[in-house]
């Protein structure tokens, strides 16, 4: 169990590292690296393979909004069955159940703003469950999932003393 945390951590940092490089890095046989990748996958430790893409930097004008999500739990399902709903819609990238004021955290994605806005009025707020929310539109993405979209800019400010 101790290797199989030991691959995921590295195919967490890098999902491209082929199991021959694994192998040599965790000093193990490359058929072990690969079937111990096989098999987390056929049991859903990994569920698939991302890719962090800065879309800024290919003049994308998307919109990215995090929605705080306040709802009706119910009987026997708690929050469940309403975080279950609210995934299948396709504009949808996270849910979270959270603690605090807000019961979900629901990450959206759309074209533009009134897309969001669309969603959150036409989809999201109509569901029975659903009784208030919050939208909060991202600026800008500075890291996403320890990778930094920008190197720090050198402070070019003169120097003032007293």
């Amino acid at each position: 169990m101790e290797l199989d945390k030991k691959v995921l951590h590295l195919i967490e940092n890098d999902a491209r590292l082929s199991a021959k490089t694994m192998a040599v890095m965790l000093d193990e046989d490359e058929e072990k690296i690969a079937a111990i990748i096989d098999k987390l996958e056929s049991e859903k430790y990994i569920l698939g393979y991302n890719t962090i893409i800065n879309w800024e930097r290919m003049g994308n004008d998307g919109v990215t909004a995090l929605i705080d999500v306040k709802v009706t739990p119910e009987r026997e399902v708690g929050f469940s069955r309403v975080a279950e709903r609210i995934c299948r819609f396709p504009e949808v990238r996270c849910v979270y159940l959270m603690s605090g004021t807000y019961d979900l955290s629901v990450t959206v994605t759309g074209e533009t703003m009134q897309d969001v806005a669309r969603f959150v009025s036409h989809k999201l707020s109509t569901l029975d469950q659903v009784q208030s929310t919050t939208t909060h539109f991202v600026l800008k993405r500075y890291k996403q999932d320890n990778f930094v979209f920008e190197e720090p800019q050198e402070d070019k400010r003169l120097v003032v003393s007293p």
